[in-house]
């Protein structure tokens, strides 16, 4: 089914609504990390170039649980979106109610107002039609391009699509362009890398990819459910009992289906979990009693390399190992490094695989990185996101 774009829907002399993912980091009240206000420019500055367009901006921040708590304002990333599209930007002191709407009938073409965070109001989350509605009266049109809550349906981003004219921004366009690609109809060999701590977040994951996939590399910490139900010893680390019996059953669905798994043959390990922790190399697939799984080792990099370079299309979710500390990232900077070095269009979903390969400096090199961990990892599912499905024709 096709999706409605920005493109596609009138926006002259319009005001136009558009909830956006402004959920940023914030430290004393400063932002440290504004990749997300940055995603969300290319569509505004195509509204405001539109003749008499005015833009109502909307998003939540962190978790004030329906309270308004000043430490979650969105005042900080209204003055910097201010600085991002050099333009002047209105703050307002809610998100309903009478001063919000005199400072929306009163916009100017070309003028920004930003609406206090949504999830100030329980209503936002209830996805409360009367509340969507509210919104919905100060605009004409609504644009949705919040693609890390498009899983959620809440009032501002699937409810309100009831009230008004409905498309999706630039961003949300890319996601679906990429993600739809992947599980549609990838090129092939398609290689799936997935990691992270566990099995259980990642099982529709891995059932659907294992319906698309060639080669799946799975590495992190869930790989060591795996390999203990393969019977293996994997010492002291990281496993998920009650999830035995379905790492078996992917396992004999994967050779059912002639789809190859790679495992870790051999670990970079540690006596206990910790920075400062010896990396000690494990040249076979068990691990010692006394020791825990940090990271992959050399013979598995190896093996996992030629899959790689080799793929015409990739998606990658989660780390190889334990990135965060220095000693075992290797494993997750040399995937990161093949995945951008890979021909193949390669996609990059999920909150610790993106921040991999920016700590490392390959975001660039990635065709795609997603901006929507739990959305992502709920597309690769291939669950109905429901602040998309509401822009699809």
């Amino acid at each position: 089914m096709g999706l409605r774009t920005v493109k596609d829907i009138d926006l002259k002399n319009k005001r136009v609504l558009i909830r956006v993912d402004f959920n940023v980091p914030l430290k004393n009240g400063k932002i440290t990390d504004d990749t997300r206000i940055q995603a969300a420019v290319p569509t505004i500055k195509y509204i405001l170039e539109q003749e008499g367009a005015r833009l109502i901006v909307m998003s939540h921040c962190g978790r004030p649980d329906g309270v308004k708590k000043p430490e979650y304002s969105l005042k900080p990333t209204a003055d910097r979106l201010a600085e991002l599209i050099d333009n002047k930007v209105i703050m307002a002191d809610d998100v309903i109610g009478p001063s919000v709407e005199k400072a929306a009938s009163e916009l100017k073409a070309g003028e920004v107002l930003v609406l206090e965070n949504t999830r100030f109001y329980k209503e936002e989350t209830d996805n409360d039609m009367a509340f969507a509605e509210k919104i919905a009266k100060l605009g004409d049109v609504f644009i949705n391009d919040a693609f890390g809550t498009a899983h959620r349906a809440h009032a501002s981003t699937e409810g309100i699509s009831h009230f008004l004219p409905s498309a999706a921004g630039f961003l949300i366009e890319k996601e679906c362009r990429f993600f739809d690609g992947i599980l549609e109809n990838p090129q092939k060999p398609f290689v799936a890398i997935i990691g992270g701590a566990k099995v259980s977040s990642k099982i529709g994951v891995l059932e659907s990819l294992l319906e698309r996939a060639d080669t799946l590399i799975i590495g992190g910490g869930m790989a060591y459910t795996f390999l203990f139900a393969q019977g293996h010893s994997i010492g002291k680390s990281l496993f998920e009992e009650d999830y035995l019996e379905t790492a078996k059953n992917l396992l004999a669905k994967a050779a059912s289906k002639g789809v190859e798994i790679i495992l870790p043959e051999d670990h970079v390990a540690a006596t206990e979990f910790s920075e400062n922790a010896e990396a000690v190399k494990i040249d076979s697939i068990d691990i010692p009693a006394d020791m825990l799984g940090m990271d992959i080792g050399a013979k598995t990099l190896a093996k996992v390399k030629d899959r790689i370079l080799a793929a015409a299309s990739i998606v990658w979710n989660g780390p190889m190992g334990v990135f965060e500390f220095e000693a075992f990232a290797a494993g997750t900077l040399r995937v990161a490094e093949w995945v951008a070095d890979c021909k193949g269009t390669t996609v990059v979903g999920g909150g610790d695989s993106v921040a991999a390969v920016n700590k490392f400096g390959f975001a660039d090199r990635i065709d795609h990185v997603s901006t929507g961990g739990g959305a992502s990892l709920e597309f690769l599912e291939g669950i109905i996101l429901p602040g998309i499905e509401a822009l699809r024709d």
